[in-house]
């Protein structure tokens, strides 16, 4: 399997980069992917809501009014959960929310995923991913060139670039992450993925 290489002004750069068939080139498995997208999502997951039982509201427990004789509908306390500012029935507590997928599972997704996505022809790879400047506009004009003009963007490094990440954080669009830490989240939410040679070598070595 080969990838045409780009240049950031959008015009084609010499030879092709050959990409691993087991990474790029399998059939995807859309449960396994399912599986892990919704673990990643679940273990975002705070788990703090939480709400005061009867038992726990402040206040005192003496019955309002006697069971008999006012011509109105028996109550308990001022905590019981049908009166204003009373206790929640069933409502929520502190939890974990964190599923567990194993690696193999984990890393079959990924590459599902990227298979899937190169299959469609949603990844473009430049020669190398730099900016005279780190500036919004120079980063505008290059996604342009790539047709990529707000398009839900993952741009994959190799190492961190601050030239980069500057010039791309006012793009609501693009995301900049490591291809070494790159999740299945990321690739199932976005439209296409940007990666350089190195980026790629790095993707390649994370994922064998």
């Amino acid at each position: 399997m080969k990838l045409g290489v780009l240049k950031m002004d959008g015009s084609k750069a010499e030879g092709q980069v050959e990409l691993k068939k087991d990474i790029f080139g399998i059939e995807p498995r859309e449960h396994v992917v399912y599986l892990a997208v919704k673990a990643e999502m679940a273990n975002k997951r705070q788990g703090s809501a939480s709400t005061l039982t009867r038992g726990q509201v402040k206040g005192s427990g003496i019955k309002l009014f006697r069971q008999k004789g006012t011509g109105r509908a028996r109550v308990g306390d001022a905590a019981s959960p049908i009166r204003y500012g009373g206790g929640v029935a069933f409502g929520p507590h502190p939890r974990s929310y964190r599923q567990k997928v194993n690696q193999k599972a984990r890393l079959l997704a990924r590459k599902s995923l990227l298979s899937s996505m190169q299959r469609d022809s949603r990844i473009i790879l430049v020669d190398t991913l730099e900016l005279a400047e780190p500036k919004t506009k120079l980063m505008a004009q290059a996604l342009d060139a790539l047709g990529l003009e707000g398009r839900k963007l993952v741009i994959l490094t190799a190492e961190p670039s601050e030239t980069l990440w500057r010039a791309s954080r006012n793009l609501p669009w693009v995301a900049i992450k490591p291809a070494t830490d790159v999740s299945s989240w990321d690739l199932w939410s976005t439209d296409f993925l940007l990666l350089d040679k190195a980026g790629l070598k790095a993707l390649q070595s994370a994922l064998n």
